[in-house]
């Protein structure tokens, strides 16, 4: 029976998975390493790496709750996020004090998980390094980031490495299909397809896109999913490229894109994003792809930057007339 509570929550949190046998992914990375460091009880400090949705937290969560008994997770495990203070205070504060408390009748060692840790400025990693090192007999670590360049070498080399790829296809499709059967969703093939082109490995970005379409439309078909996220459809991209490459007159070219863009809401941004795929797949010179990646690089640059997009519109499609100019 669904409690109320449990009913009310986001589906990224409803459908965490809460034990190590219900992830769905890096099957290398769980069964068969982290799983026997549990069992031998010799589990070393973890540094889990990679993009976001792909199942860091969920694993460290998972390896916890296998850990400790629920009565006593509360005092056995403490979980810092980037919402936290994490600066030089709090390590050698709050992190310090759990770190060096021993627990009264309980043996084993505590867990602190230390989550988006390269938002930890450098002062504050260089005193961690050495309550790592200090405490080890009473402390387990596990750091979790998106970016292991923004770790310094002194806390990767002591940990063990995990890093977690994005989520395949053949990974996120049960689990999707799972949530939708759970929910009583309709959704058709192209819907699912849209929401995994559109999530790019990401699970928990699969699920909030998910909810979203549900919610605005009460049917997850491809365009209902492209719309919720204010993406441009495929045919919006193909009308673009074929503008671009076939309109003689610059007005008319200009006006339709900037119509198109009103009409549904698109940020040039993502326009790019999908014309540079695109580039890839047009017969033309290496020469002259090469050159026109560059112009475009160049506008997303200044789109970066904060610049207007009309005089960035006006760019793209002088970048494609030269194009033009160059094949013919």
């Amino acid at each position: 029976m669904e409690t109320s509570a449990s009913s009310n929550l986001p589906w990224v949190e409803k459908y965490r998975p809460a034990t190590l046998e219900d992830l769905i992914s890096h099957e290398e990375i769980i069964t068969t390493r982290i799983n026997k460091f549990i069992k031998e009880e010799q589990l070393p400090h973890l540094l889990f790496y990679g993009p976001p949705g792909t199942g860091k937290t969920s694993t460290i969560l998972a390896c916890a709750r296998q850990l400790y008994k629920p009565q006593s997770f509360g005092s056995m495990v403490l979980e810092l996020n980037a919402s936290d203070d994490r600066g030089i205070n709090i390590v050698r504060g709050q992190i310090l004090d759990f770190a060096s408390t021993r627990t009264i009748f309980k043996g084993g060692y505590k867990l602190i998980i230390l989550d988006e840790a390269d938002a930890m400025t450098n002062d504050a990693q260089n005193a961690l390094r050495r309550i790592i090192e200090k405490y080890t007999e009473n402390v387990r670590f596990c750091i979790i980031c998106n970016y292991l360049s923004k770790i310094i070498p002194a806390i990767q080399s002591r940990c063990t490495r995990f890093r977690f790829a994005p989520l395949a296809i053949e990974q996120i499709l049960p689990r999707l299909e799972h949530v939708i059967e759970a929910e009583g969703i309709e959704a058709t093939e192209d819907g699912k397809k849209a929401l995994i082109t559109l999530a790019g490995g990401d699970m928990r970005k699969v699920l909030n896109v998910l909810q979203s379409t549900w919610m605005a439309y009460k049917s997850v078909t491809e365009i209902n999913v492209y719309n919720c996220v204010g993406h441009p459809l495929k045919q919006d991209i193909n009308d673009i490229i074929f503008w671009l490459l076939n309109e003689e007159s610059f007005k008319t070219c200009y006006e339709k894109i900037q119509q198109l863009k009103t009409q549904k809401g698109l940020a040039l941004e993502d326009i790019l994003t999908e014309i540079h795929l695109v580039i890839n797949r047009l017969e033309i010179p290496p020469r002259v792809s090469s050159q026109l990646l560059i112009t475009l690089a160049s506008i997303e640059e200044r789109l970066a930057d904060g610049c207007v997009e009309k005089p960035q519109i006006a760019a793209l499609i002088s970048a494609f007339s030269k194009v033009r100019e160059l094949v013919v």
